[in-house]
């Protein structure tokens, strides 16, 4: 019985010191968060003398350290370095002390001198490290693993602990070197090494560093496949495609490949509008031989390439028949069939719109919709097109009648109601503009963001100008002079465009046919003239339909045409202030951010 009550006393002296303890830990915590650190450094000299506890010496130590009793926090951190010397925390803590009291000397000498004296052992080499890493003394802990490697012998140990210190510390010269070194044991860090230094990297001068860095590391190592191909990566960021090409040609040669590095980096220069060496690494590609598996790919590709190069340009005729005949080529080796849809309808538009054959055209989509098997989706864009090359010969009824076709296949689907959206336009260039507006209203709300929002601006821009008859007679020839824009007959369109105003004075259509000229001058490449127009809308009618379009299309401009960044910035922050509601305030405020040179992603 005695024994069971002494036992009893224990336990209640043992749960009475946790309470105390419990009550007086949450007390010093409290003090400590609330930056008392007098009172906070005396509970915890209590709490940690009782206890020896050390959860209890970092608040404790740090507490000595805001009061400036340096004297006490050196016995506190020497007591226990000299009881564990194995634990840096302590050692580490002491030169902490130096650097508070500003002896900057002396807290060097100190982390040297533990650098200097550290075993030979990658936990305990990687624990300083770390140590000093939180201790702010970041030189310190690259010295660490620099020093590491020495006594390892491994001039590759703590690779990723190096580069993460690097990046912290934004050392470019030795992050590129560090991942240089990685590359060279690890090529499969070839992602992360692009897209860490694709982040950081900042102009020419940071890019031209990296090459150098590369081509001395391909000196030493002239059969190395990552640098060669983390030189074409640079090549790329530097937009030095002619360079890209060269070396995946030759590393293409090298590795006697199929072809697979330049089919990708065609698809890369297509995207940065680069058609020109484009067009070579397709022709490459097709010089392999008809059993290349990218024979038939870079053939197509190269249509395509073609095609968008000379309607994106000021074309000649002579260029444009040289890629009607491209096409008949490919055509006449490969067949009219499922698997040539595309070039079929790539030629139909080239002879349309560009090559004034819109019968010929015509002709070229009614056949192909005689095929056989083809998909639902397939038949419809074709019927589409045809749709669209109809209302060039004229031929308004045919029209509407395959886009009201359309309208009823595919309802409640995107191409259903873009159909209606052409249909609705159709009647719009006809001067049938309630017609018009009743189709527009059904379509504000469409699933497609695209469609709905061209079709409120379409409904707006009739609703503005039916209020007189002025009005409406300006509309009239403006929805005429936007037919002859949609046919691609630019200068006949202008001509229109600039007689509205002299036929009709003070009209409120002033707006629209600067957005419309714009639009116009873009297509012709025209940017001096583009940014004319737009800027006319900005400065005299910002609060009109158009007005965070013109300011959305002249950023974009400046950004990817003029390379004029700055400017480019100034109006996509415009776009986010001025216009909150605008559609274009997501995509403003990435492209903002990253002209800004925020990390992204």
């Amino acid at each position: 019985m005695k024994k069971i009550i002494f036992f009893l006393i224990l336990i209640i002296s043992s749960l009475g010191l946790k309470a105390q303890l419990s009550s007086e830990e949450a007390l010093a915590i409290q003090y400590f968060q609330s930056g008392d650190f007098e009172k906070a450094a005396m509970l915890y000299e209590k709490l940690f003398n009782r206890t020896k506890n050390t959860s209890f010496y970092d608040p404790y130590f740090n507490s000595l350290l805001k009061l400036k009793q340096f004297n006490e926090a050196e016995k506190l951190s020497r007591s226990l370095f000299k009881s564990n010397p194995e634990n840096f925390t302590y050692s580490v803590d002491i030169g902490r002390i130096y650097q508070e009291k500003g002896d900057q000397e002396k807290a060097s000498e100190w982390f040297n001198t533990l650098i200097r004296t550290m075993p030979a052992n990658e936990f305990a080499i990687k624990d300083l490290a770390i140590t000093l890493y939180r201790a702010e003394a970041y030189d310190f802990s690259i010295r660490a693993f620099i020093t590491g490697r020495k006594l390892l012998n491994n001039e590759n140990a703590f690779n990723y602990d190096l580069l993460s210190l690097y990046r912290f510390r934004k050392d470019k010269p030795n992050l590129i070197q560090e991942y240089i070194n990685l590359l060279s044991t690890n090529p499969e860090a070839l992602p992360q090494a692009q897209s860490v230094l694709g982040n950081i990297l900042e102009g020419s001068e940071d890019f031209n560093q990296l090459r150098t860095s590369i081509l001395r590391r391909l000196q030493k190592e002239p059969q190395s496949i990552i640098m060669t191909e983390f030189l074409t990566w640079q090549y790329i960021q530097q937009k030095d495609f002619d360079m890209a090409l060269r070396q995946t040609f030759a590393l293409d040669r090298r590795l006697k490949e199929d072809g697979n590095r330049v089919f990708d980096l065609s698809r890369l220069l297509i995207s940065n509008q680069a058609f020109d060496q484009a067009i070579e690494s397709l022709n490459y590609l097709v010089s392999k031989g008809a059993n290349n598996k990218y024979y038939v790919p870079a053939k197509i590709e190269l249509l395509n390439v073609k095609t968008r190069q000379l309607t994106s340009i000021k074309f000649s005729k002579e260029n444009l028949i040289n890629l009607e005949n491209d096409f008949n080529a490919l055509l006449n080796e490969f067949g009219r069939s499922s698997g040539t849809v595309f070039a079929i309808r790539q030629l139909a538009n080239l002879q349309a719109y560009y090559l004034e054959k819109p019968a010929v055209a015509a002709q070229q989509l009614e056949k192909l919709l005689e095929i056989n098997g083809l998909p639902s989706q397939i038949i419809g864009q074709i019927k589409s097109d045809l749709g669209d090359i109809y209302i060039l010969t004229g031929e308004v009824w045919e029209a509407a009648l395959l886009y009201g076709q359309l309208e009823k296949a595919y309802a409640n689907e995107p191409l259903g109601q873009e159909a209606r959206y052409k249909n609705a336009k159709l009647a719009y260039y006809q001067s049938d503009f309630i017609w018009a507006k009743a189709q527009l209203n059904v379509l504000k709300s469409s699933t497609s963001q695209l469609i709905a929002n061209d079709a409120l601006n379409l409904n707006l821009l009739i609703s503005d100008n039916l209020q007189n008859e002025a009005d409406t007679a300006a509309l009239r020839k403006y929805a005429y002079a936007d037919l002859m824009i949609f046919k691609n007959q630019s200068d006949k369109a202008l001509t229109i465009l600039d007689s509205i105003s002299v036929l009709f004075p003070g009209n409120s259509l002033a707006d629209d046919i600067f957005m419309a000229k714009s639009k116009i001058f873009i297509k012709n490449n025209d940017f001096n003239q583009t940014i004319e127009q737009l800027m006319g809308i900005i400065e005299n009618y910002p609060t009109e339909l158009w007005g965070d379009d013109a300011v959305f299309i002249l950023a974009d401009i400046y950004e990817t045409k003029l390379n004029q960044p700055a400017k480019a910035l100034e109006l996509f922050q415009k776009i986010i202030t001025d216009f909150p509601g605008s559609l274009y305030v997501i995509e403003a405020r990435k492209r903002f951010r990253k002209l800004r040179g925020d990390k992204l992603g």
